[in-house]
């Protein structure tokens, strides 16, 4: 720790690892010399960087303002390092992307097998979110959403084809309640809901027809954030979900679920991997695109 640069870095991995000693072994120095490090950039910048208890360390206002405004450009420079990989046969390097459970499934299963063996020195890491995660403050390289929810200022891939979700339901279900021939009889109905993020408000069951989009408020007493657990559940017969038709599909085909309402469930831009176009790519991400591309 003996320049500006190795300080202000210093700062940056005890604010992410909210540990002095955590901090201290990745850095490989002692805790009391990092200590040390940054009381002494505290000193020299003038300003409380970091709140300190027995139990753990927090940035401060201020920590928190220089880790958003310096934490890029220690990202930018790692990049341009992991870029010279350009002259190794394979790439190399980490790559976090956020996602959720489905999105997984439906665009990157296939293919995670063949990518692994290809590029066996790209540690890939896939964090499950259904939170609409900011990816440049949370320090992701890439996200996946819909590609009419991804903001102009990102540069967007497509990952599959157009994409609708579905209303389904079990045999056993339908057995005992009626087949609802509207979205507004689904009233009627035990549906199984999802709430993607833990402050949001549950999702409202959107279809359309003759031009006329429209929602519905699915009424049921079971609630997931994970798209997975709520097809899994109308496959139990507990009620009827708003699923992937993709997802849904083999369950379809082998009668385990029965679709309804087709008619009115409209069409969305498929799913997109997004990142900042200021992003420079490095030869790891840059496979990673190339791999995972949709090509209709």
């Amino acid at each position: 720790m003996n320049n500006k640069m190795d300080d202000l870095q210093a700062f940056l991995v005890v604010a992410q690892e909210q540990s002095f000693t955590k901090a201290a072994a990745k850095l490989r120095v002692t805790p009391s010399a990092l200590s040390h490090t940054i009381r002494a950039l505290e000193e020299r910048l003038g300003v409380r960087l970091l709140a300190r208890t027995t139990r753990n360390v927090s940035p401060t206002d201020a920590g928190d303002k220089l880790m958003r405004s310096i934490g890029p450009l220690f990202d930018q420079i790692t990049e341009e390092i992991e870029s010279l990989g350009e002259l190794r046969d394979k790439p190399k390097g980490s790559i976090r992307i956020t996602c959720t459970d489905d999105q997984i499934e439906l665009c990157l299963r296939s293919k995670l097998s063949a990518f692994v063996k290809e590029y066996p020195e790209i540690t890939l890491e896939l964090y499950v979110d259904y939170g609409f995660t900011n990816v440049v403050e949370a320090r992701f390289d890439a996200g996946i959403r819909l590609g009419e929810a991804i903001s102009k200022d990102m540069i967007a891939v497509p990952l599959g084809p157009d994409w609708r979700l579905i209303v389904v339901g079990s045999p056993a279900y339908f057995k005992q309640h009626s087949i609802p021939e509207t979205p507004h009889q689904l009233a009627e109905h035990t549906c199984i809901n999802i709430r993607h993020r833990p402050t949001g408000s549950i999702y409202a069951w959107e279809f359309a027809k003759d031009g006329r989009a429209f929602t519905v408020k699915a009424e049921g007493r079971l609630v997931f954030n994970s798209i997975m657990h709520v097809l899994n559940s109308a496959i139990d017969g507990i009620g009827l979900a708003y699923v992937p038709e993709e997802l849904a599909a083999p369950f379809l085909r082998d009668g385990t679920l029965q679709s309804v309402l087709t008619e009115w469930s409209p069409y969305y831009q498929g799913y997109h991997l997004y990142y900042p176009n200021r992003r420079q790519a490095s030869p790891a991400f840059s496979a990673f695109v190339e791999a995972f591309r949709y090509r209709s």
